[in-house]
C-alpha cells in the first residue's frame, strides 16, 4: 500500500510540474511586442516588412485578444492594420 501511494505522489507531482511548466509558453505566445517590426506600416502607408509578415503570421492567434484589449485596440482594428495583414497574406479573424 506504501508503494503504491508513494507512486500516486510521484505521478501527481509530475502531472503539476509539467502543467506549471506549460502555462508561461502559453503566455509568451501572445506578446504584442513581437508585433513592433509592423508598427511602421500599421501608423504609416509603407509596406510591411518580411519580419512584420512572419510575426503577424506567429501571433494570428492573439489577434482577437489583441483586438479586446483597450490599450491595444485602437492599433489592432485600424483599416491599416487590416491593411497589412491583408498585404501579409493573414486573413483578419471575426472576433
Amino acid at each position: 500500500m506504501k508503494k503504491i501511494s508513494v507512486a500516486l505522489v510521484a505521478v501527481l507531482s509530475l502531472v503539476v510540474i509539467l502543467s506549471l511548466k506549460e502555462v508561461p509558453v502559453a503566455e509568451a505566445a501572445c506578446s504584442p511586442t513581437e508585433l513592433s517590426s509592423c508598427s511602421p506600416a500599421i501608423t504609416s502607408s509603407s509596406p510591411p516588412s518580411p519580419t512584420c509578415c512572419s510575426k503577424l503570421r506567429e501571433q494570428k492567434p492573439c489577434l482577437c485578444g489583441y483586438s479586446k484589449d483597450p490599450n491595444l485596440k485602437q492599433y489592432v482594428n485600424s483599416p491599416n492594420a487590416k491593411k497589412v495583414a491583408s498585404t501579409c497574406g493573414v486573413t483578419y479573424p471575426k472576433c
